[in-house]
């Protein structure tokens, strides 16, 4: 529970609070900021992967927009903690419906996960927008935007966001490593691109979380805190089963999954990473691939993960073996 604490604290502690904070999404921020000039803004969705900057967002343009007085015109609610007609009826209502308090002439209301309510709370916030729109602004948040019903979606003017560069991820790393006096080497900051994909949320957890074992942040500590297998252990184990040596490629997989306490789809998925950076042909990587969606499928229906992983590269053995023959 007090990592969980204090994992939110470092995320509030980094949270970008004007435009310029915000790394990515350049397109979309200009036209936040074009809001923001002209004191007027429609309904607004954001749509993208976690941890790319929606909540942030909409946090910066309360406050540029409402400068001091941006709490009592600014209102957040998740959509997954009450997903029911009610919260739409009663705390979204009565929020809307009263004045701003201020030269703007509306308050926002965020509502975080709203891909979350049900059909029902959906079309009741409909009809709210539509109600009481000289009064309130909505941002609407969500991971996929197909599950909001059209009428909504035709209402907003909708931002997609996108998953966080490799440059603006080292910018972040960068400001923290300042700030936190870390130390972190460019395989560190590859590993945490690797890992966290553009997810800047991410990034601040592990961060957090390696800088409590150590200062120096390199990437044999990152893969031990994230519990994620080092993608160079695993290009061995398919090289090895490729080579045609199922008995070692079987002994190493074994000995990456108890060193890391990994489950089998953990490794389907780190194998899956590494196929396709393989010095193979492309209709190799085909094949390859196909057996790995096999095997997840089978792993996810019940099926004995190891000996799954066994077959796995055994199909790897044969593909290789293959090829030798063909060539």
């Amino acid at each position: 529970m007090l990592m969980v604490i204090d994992s939110m604290i470092w995320t509030e502690k980094y949270r970008p609070s004007t435009f310029e904070e915000i790394k990515g999404q350049k397109e979309i921020i200009e036209r936040a900021k074009a809001f923001v000039r002209q004191q007027n803004m429609p309904h607004l969705m954001f749509a993208g992967p976690a941890g790319t900057g929606k909540s942030t967002l909409a946090l910066v343009i309360a406050k540029q927009l409402f400068g001091d007085s941006w709490r009592a015109n600014y209102l957040e609610l998740n959509a997954s903690d009450e997903r029911g007609i009610d919260v739409v009826r009663n705390k979204v209502k009565n929020f809307a419906r009263t004045k701003s308090i201020g030269k703007v002439p509306f308050k926002i209301l965020f509502l975080d996960e709203s891909d979350a309510l049900t059909r029902e709370a959906q079309q009741a916030l409909r009809r709210t927008m539509e109600m009481y729109t000289q009064t309130c602004r909505f941002i609407l948040s969500c991971n996929y935007s197909s599950k909001i019903i059209d009428p909504i979606q035709s209402r907003c003017s909708i931002f997609r966001f996108k998953l966080l560069s490799k440059e603006d991820i080292s910018e972040i790393v960068n400001k923290i490593s300042k700030r936190e006096t870390l130390q972190i080497d460019d395989k560190g900051v590859d590993a945490l691109y690797r890992i966290t994909g553009g997810d800047c949320r991410r990034l601040i957890n592990i961060l957090q979380a390696t800088s409590s074992v150590s200062k120096k942040v390199d990437e044999k500590t990152i893969y031990e805190i994230v519990a994620e297998a080092n993608p160079q252990e695993i290009s061995k184990v398919i090289e090895i089963a490729l080579s045609g040596n199922f008995i070692n490629a079987r002994n190493l997989l074994l000995d990456v999954m108890l060193k890391s306490g990994l489950s089998g789809l953990d490794i389907i998925k780190a194998i899956q990473k590494e196929i396709w950076g393989l010095p193979i042909e492309d209709k190799q990587k085909v094949t390859l691939t196909e057996k790995i969606g096999e095997t997840e499928f089978r792993i996810v229906e019940g099926s004995d993960e190891f000996l799954q992983l066994e077959a796995l590269l055994a199909s790897f053995v044969v593909s290789g073996k293959n090829k030798e023959n063909v060539g």
